[in-house]
């Protein structure tokens, strides 16, 4: 990649401070990660709770190396025609039609069923080839022109036999198409490629193998204040100590599912539109539905919402 691209890459505490530029509060295992990863050409799995900032760390990072940044969305039943290619099977029943009205000026001049093969042969095969492939963003991915971000979102909802056609890409940064031959990267073009996984079900040995492995839970009360500070910057400081510490007691709760960052950064915008000064236990209980998304969880909190409050307003 481009000299520009690798002083924004030179070292862990550049990385830091141009992920913060960007309102990305970065730790040193984040920016680790990332300058292994394209220091030594290897994709990173991102693991961790949904909702930490797994995709935005790969969206952040196309900003920062002012790159594409191609995203494969993974889901039940994702194969190689949304992935990887597909052929424009229009373009070819038309160059079909045409051939079919061209034959004989091609066949011209043939004696006999060999001379005919032959001639048809000389014509060229251009039915599978480049200009009737579509691609799809692993192989628009290999074929950036200045290099990309590659992001395959949540990997873990798809099947076993995608993570197979992965293998390659993940290794050697090239795509086998039967028909074509084999796609690579330019040597100074192939992608910084991240995968994200919430761990609903275990990866493959094969794929982990072939990654670097960074893992995001979730942040503790500091951080979580620095992240609200550079997403919401117009939030009292009173409010938001209150709001993140509510949070991190919520996470301590038994409940389906937990508040995620993006859920604090949510409930800190809407406090502000509400003009809030400071939480109270009404204000929570007409706002609790911004970060829990299951009644169950709302209902078991509204029976603790008193001492929830007041804990955290003591404590702040």
């Amino acid at each position: 990649m481009s000299t520009k691209i690798e002083k924004k890459l030179a070292n862990i505490d550049i990385i830091k401070k141009n992920f913060e530029s960007l309102n990305y509060i970065c730790n040193t295992q984040i920016a680790t990660a990332v300058f292994l990863a394209y220091h030594l050409e290897k994709p990173i799995l991102i693991e961790g709770p949904p909702g930490v900032g797994k995709t935005e760390l790969a969206k952040t990072a196309a900003d920062m190396l002012t790159l594409p940044c191609v995203r494969l969305q993974c889901y039940e039943g994702l194969d190689e025609s949304k992935a990887i290619y597909e052929w424009k099977y229009g373009k070819q029943l038309l160059y079909t039609q045409v051939l079919k009205e061209t034959l004989s000026e091609i066949l011209e001049g043939a004696e006999g069923l060999a001379q005919s093969v032959s001639k048809l042969h000389d014509f060229g095969d251009i039915f599978f080839s480049e200009q009737f492939l579509e691609p799809r963003p692993l192989l628009k991915a290999l074929k950036a022109e200045q290099g990309c971000i590659l992001l395959i979102d949540e990997v873990d909802k798809s099947d076993h036999e995608f993570e197979s056609l992965l293998l390659e890409m993940l290794s050697d940064f090239q795509l086998s198409i039967p028909e074509i031959g084999t796609v690579k990267a330019q040597t100074n073009k192939k992608p910084l490629v991240f995968l994200t996984s919430n761990n609903t079900r275990e990866l493959s040995d094969a794929l982990k193998r072939r990654c670097l492995h960074l893992y995001i839970p979730f942040p503790d009360a500091d951080v979580e204040e620095r992240i609200i500070r550079a997403r919401v910057p117009h939030i009292s400081e009173e409010l938001r100590s209150q709001l993140v510490g509510f949070i991190q007691e919520l996470r301590d709760m038994d409940l389906k599912k937990v508040p995620a960052i993006s859920e604090t950064i949510d409930w800190a915008r809407t406090l502000i539109l509400l003009n809030t000064e400071t939480l109270s236990p009404d204000l929570v209980r007409d706002t609790l539905n911004v970060i829990l998304k299951f009644q169950e969880d709302i209902e078991t909190v509204n029976s603790e919402l008193q001492n929830i409050t007041n804990k955290v307003l003591v404590q702040k």
